[in-house]
């Protein structure tokens, strides 16, 4: 059945595939607008994440076993990567902080972003955050999607979002970028990026990506519903990463314009 969702979201995955944003980004402030809108994408990955962990084993006290062992095992194993991975340095950090912390090795505006978690802090509502915020329509819909996913409440559905709708070619593009600047500029560091875009595609392809599958399809099972639904949700994630495309090209244009 997981075939089944990679045919019908062939076509989103090839939109992004062929984005024109990825011939856009020729210059370091270009590379700053991308970075300074993915981060978001980044960021609410993490929430994925950690829904899917509640949802599989037991967050709370008293504790109790889940049902299955075997997807408990899986999203663990995925949760202690991104969640404390070596970074460059070799400290523990999760992947979202060591994100932020190649943006400012390179000189890209965090604050944002960290704007945004302080007032998520204060409100205690995230739909109202992203509401109020002043980010782009296609980021404010990337967010929306996901977070309406995780509030639904169905694991099968979130494994989708979390498996299909996070492409893992997209960063290898993005580190033939980093490479080609690394070499054309100076004085800025760009190693903690492309080391966090390398070790994201390693995990993806050797790790993280066929146990992510994995999960899909112990949730999903036999059931034919949540298959139809998964793959609703996977098609959705993509168009979704697709607005956040256009948004940040629209960033990047806008910012070149004269």
């Amino acid at each position: 059945m997981e075939q089944q969702i990679y045919q019908a979201i062939a076509n989103e995955k090839q939109q992004l595939l062929s984005h024109p944003l990825y011939e856009k980004i020729k210059k370091i402030p270009d590379l700053h607008r991308f970075l300074e809108n993915h981060v978001y994408a980044v960021w609410d990955f993490m929430s994925l994440l950690k829904a899917l962990q509640q949802h599989l084993t037991c967050t709370t006290t008293p504790w109790f076993a889940t049902p299955d062992p075997e997807t408990r095992y899986l999203i663990n194993e995925i949760v202690l990567a991104e969640e404390s991975d070596l970074a460059l340095d070799g400290r523990r950090l999760s992947h979202f902080e060591m994100y932020l912390e190649a943006m400012k090795a390179c000189g890209a505006d965090t604050s944002g972003m960290e704007d945004f978690i302080r007032k998520l802090h204060a409100q205690g509502d995230i739909f109202q955050t992203i509401s109020q915020s002043d980010l782009p329509f296609g980021v404010k819909a990337f967010l929306e999607f996901t977070f309406r996913v995780i509030a639904d409440g169905k694991p099968h559905a979130i494994a989708a979002a979390f498996t299909f709708g996070r492409e893992d070619l997209i960063p290898s593009m993005f580190t033939e970028i980093l490479r080609h600047f690394e070499k054309q500029m100076t004085g800025i560091d760009l190693r903690p990026l492309i080391y966090y875009f390398e070790r994201h595609i390693e995990l993806d392809a050797d790790e993280h990506g066929p146990m992510a599958m994995q999960m899909v399809a112990k949730l999903c099972g036999e059931d034919a519903q949540k298959w139809r639904e998964a793959e609703a949700v996977s098609k959705e994630a993509l168009a979704r990463r697709i607005g956040l495309w256009n948004a940040i090209d629209d960033a990047v244009t806008l910012q070149t314009a004269p």
